[in-house]
C-alpha cells in the first residue's frame, strides 16, 4: 500500500492555507494583528545514537557538552519511540507522518515513492525554502526540496562521493564535518525572506565505526563500565533464538568483516575474554563517532547565536533509531527491546519552549510531520498519522494523549542479523511482543518491576489478565492503523525473499550514470 494524495486534495491543502501563509508572512492575520514570524525549522538527525551515549540522558560511557545545551536551553524527551527500528522505514516515517505499511518503505531494498506526500513538500508548498544534506538512504532521489546534497546510500566516513541536486560530486575530508560545513554554507547563502526547513542528517555513528584523526584516540585509556544487561542469558525469551547481534561475535559477523577493531583482537583469548575485549574497542570507535558529531552540532548552534538565527529556529536533535551499547550482550538494533526502539529528542525554540523542560509522555517518530506542520501553519492532512505534539512542547498535555504504542518490524534479511518479523505494543508499566514468522512465540515484560528487561512472564499466572488487557489494546491499535495478518505475511515473505532488490539495483545503476552525466555536464 502507498500513501499518496491526489493533485486535486494536494492542491485543496495547499489553497486552503495560502492567504494566511501570504499574510503571516507579512506579520498580519485577517484581523489586523501582528503575529511573529513563521519559525525556522532545523532538523539535526544522526544514525544509530542511543540515549546510552548522551550525557544529558546519564551517560556513563561520555559526555555531548553540545547537543546537551538542546535540553539546557530546550525540552527532553524521555519516551520518544521509533515505529520501526530501521534505517530507511524509519525515516520514510519521519518524512511522511505514517506508519510503514501506509508509506510503503517496509525494508531498506524497497524503493521509495517520490510520488509520496512528505512534509518538505507541504512547507515548499506553503512557502518554506527546504533542504536536505546528509544521508538520505531511501534509494530514490529526494523531492520537495529546493536543495539536496545527498550520501549515496550509508556512504562512508571518508572522502564521500555526494549527490548534489542530481550531480555527483567528490569530497576530501571527514563525512560528519562535510556534511556540517555544507548545511553551514547552505544556510549561509538561503533566501533569507523566506523561513527554511533544513534536515541536516548525519551518516555517524553509524557501523564500521571510524572516528576522524581529532577522535581516533580520545578514548585510547578509557576502561568502560559494561552495562547491567551484559551478561544476559537470555533465558525463557524468545528473540535470542533468532537475533544475531552478539558482541562476542563482532570479528565473526557479516557486518563487522572491516570492523577497525578487528585487527586489535589479540590471540588465546576465552569466548568470555573476546566479548569484553570487542566491548571496550567497539565502544572506543562509536564513542569517537558520536564525538565529532557532538563537535558539529556545536559549530551549527554557534552559527545560529552568531547570525541572530536561534531565537525564531526550531531546533530538533533526534536519532533515526536506538541502538544496543553492550545491553543483553548485543549490538545493533531491530527487536523491540527498549535500548533499540527508544530514541533521543531534544528540542529547542526560545519563543516557545521553557529551559531545562523534561517530557514524559509518548512521542513517536510519526508525530515530526504534523509537528512541523502546525508551527509552519499549514494544513496537516487527514491521512497523516502522528500527531502534533505542539502542545507537549508548550507544557499543555491533551486529555486523550496516547498511552501506547505500537511497534512493528516487517524487515527480515539473514545477511543482516537474523531479526524475524515482530509486533508488540508497548505501555508505561508493560511490554507485550509477538513473532509471528517461524517462531509464532511472545514475550511480557513487566516494565515497572523489570525495566532492564530480562524476565519473560508471559506464561506466568498472574499476569493473565494483563495479557488479555494488553492484546486487546494491541488488536484495537492494529485495527485503527489498518493492518492485518494478510498484509503482514505478504510483505514478510516480499522483505525476506528480497523481493525489492533487484528493482533497487536497476534503479541505482540507472541513477549512478545519471549522476555522472549531470556532473560531467552531459545533460
Amino acid at each position: 500500500m502507498s500513501f499518496k494524495t491526489s493533485r486535486r486534495d494536494f492542491m485543496k491543502t495547499i489553497s486552503i492555507g495560502a492567504l494566511a501563509m501570504a499574510m503571516q508572512e507579512m506579520g498580519c492575520t485577517r484581523s489586523g494583528t501582528v503575529q511573529p514570524k513563521r519559525p525556522n525549522i532545523l532538523f539535526i538527525m544522526s544514525d544509530d545514537h542511543p540515549n546510552s551515549a548522551l550525557s544529558c540522558y546519564g551517560s556513563k560511557v561520555n559526555t555531548t557538552p553540545n547537543i546537551d545545551r538542546l535540553a539546557k536551553e530546550g525540552i527532553l524527551f524521555n519516551h520518544a519511540y521509533v515505529t520501526t527500528s530501521l534505517c530507511s522505514p524509519s525515516r520514510a516515517s519521519i518524512l511522511t507522518g505514517t506508519y510503514p505499511h501506509i508509506n510503503g518503505q517496509v525494508s531498506i531494498p524497497k524503493l521509495f515513492d517520490e510520488s509520496i506526500q512528505t512534509f518538505p513538500k507541504l512547507l515548499q508548498a506553503g512557502g518554506y525554502e527546504t533542504a536536505i544534506i546528509g544521508k538520505w538512504h531511501l534509494s530514490s532521489e529526494p523531492t520537495g526540496f529546493d536543495y539536496w546534497n545527498v550520501l549515496i546510500g550509508q556512504g562512508p566516513y571518508f572522502n564521500p562521493p555526494m549527490v548534489e541536486n542530481g550531480a555527483l560530486r567528490n569530497h576530501t575530508g571527514y563525512t560528519t564535518d562535510i556534511i556540517t560545513d555544507i548545511s553551514l554554507d547552505w544556510l549561509k547563502n538561503r533566501d533569507d525572506e523566506k523561513p527554511f526547513c533544513l534536515l541536516c542528517h548525519n551518516k555517524a555513528p553509524h557501523y564500521v565505526w571510524e572516528p576522524d584523526d581529532k577522535h581516533t584516540h580520545m578514548f585510547d585509556d578509557a576502561v568502560f563500565p559494561e552495562p547491567e544487561t551484559f551478561n544476559d542469558t537470555h533465558k525463557d525469551r524468545v528473540s535470542p533464538r533468532e537475533a544475531d547481534l552478539n558482541v562476542g561475535d563482532m570479528h565473526e559477523h557479516f557486518l563487522y568483516q572491516n570492523w577497525p577493531g578487528v585487527a586489535k583482537i589479540p590471540q588465546g583469548l576465552s569466548p568470555e575474554q573476546i566479548k569484553k575485549h570487542n566491548y571496550q574497542e567497539f565502544m572506543k570507535d562509536v564513542l569517537g563517532c558520536i564525538a565529532s558529531v557532538d563537535d558539529n552540532v556545536g559549530r551549527i548552534l554557534d552559527f545560529l547565536e552568531d547570525t541572530g538565527l536561534a531565537e525564531n529556529t526550531i531546533v530538533v536533535y533526534t536519532s533515526d533509531n536506538g541502538y544496543f551499547l553492550g545491553e543483553h550482550g548485543w549490538t545493533d538494533k531491530k527487536v523491540i527491546y527498549d535500548e533499540s526502539i527508544l530514541v533521543p529528542l531534544l528540542v529547542r525554540y526560545p519563543d516557545g519552549i521553557a529551559p531545562s523542560s523534561v517530557n514524559d509522555d509518548f512521542v513517536l517518530n510519526i508525530d515530526f510531520a504534523p509537528t512541523f506542520l502546525d508551527y509552519a501553519g499549514v494544513s496537516i492532512p487527514p491521512d497523516i498519522q502522528g500527531r502534533s505534539i505542539r502542545p507537549l512542547l508548550e507544557n499543555r498535555v491533551p486529555g486523550d494523549w496516547r498511552t501506547s504504542i505500537y511497534y512493528q518490524l516487517y524487515h527480515a534479511n539473514k545477511r543482516f542479523g537474523r531479526n524475524l518479523p515482530h509486533y508488540g505494543i508497548r505501555t508505561k508499566s508493560h511490554k507485550l511482543a509477538y513473532w509471528y514468522r517461524e517462531i509464532h512465540d511472545w514475550e511480557l515484560y513487566d516494565l515497572e518491576k523489570d525495566p532492564n528487561e530480562l524476565k519473560n512472564v508471559y506464561n506466568d499466572p498472574l499476569y493473565t489478565d494483563v495479557v488479555a488487557g494488553l492484546k486487546t489494546e494491541l488488536k484495537k491499535l492494529r485495527l485503527e492503523l489498518k493492518i492485518n495478518d494478510e498484509m503482514d505475511q505478504d510483505i514478510a515473505d516480499k522483505t525476506m525473499s528480497n523481493y525489492w532488490g533487484k528493482e533497487r539495483e536497476e534503479y541505482s545503476a540507472r541513477k549512478m550514470k545519471e549522476w555522472k552525466r549531470n556532473a560531467a555536464g552531459e545533460i
